[in-house]
């Protein structure tokens, strides 16, 4: 399969490869089909929608974030937080109300926001020094 991005351009890979979200991304509920994408960057990955492949999701591991991270949900996997980018580094800020678990074994993902006030939605990546 072959899919095209404006971030970086042709992808080919196995349907073998794409990641399953029964429920979609909060917001995407309708894309269902992810591949995530490795630039290289040893901070991020990259979820892009296999159906509509501008649809594209910064990453970071909550593990390189939050020692002792509070998850329970309905899949197993690796915790992820949807970073939300910005020109000025001070401004890029992470999403760990809702987290994104990703089980590369059985190629599931899912989302689910925690209900509890532990984690907020817009957790500063970076901080002045």
């Amino acid at each position: 399969m072959k899919i095209t991005t404006k971030q970086f351009g042709e992808i080919e890979f196995e349907d073998s490869k794409t990641i399953e979200f029964e429920e979609g991304i909060i917001g995407f509920e309708n894309f269902k089909k992810y591949l995530l994408v490795n630039s290289g960057d040893e901070l991020f990955l990259w979820l892009t929608s296999v159906d509509e492949p501008e649809i594209v999701f910064p990453l970071i591991s909550i593990g390189v974030l939050v020692d002792d991270y509070k998850y329970k949900g309905k899949e197993e996997g690796e915790l992820f937080g949807i970073v939300t980018l910005n020109k000025d580094p001070l401004k890029i800020t992470v999403n760990l109300k809702a987290p994104v678990c990703i089980s590369k074994d059985n190629k599931r993902g899912s989302q689910k926001i925690l209900d509890n006030d532990l984690y907020p939605i817009d957790y500063n990546l970076f901080a002045e020094s």
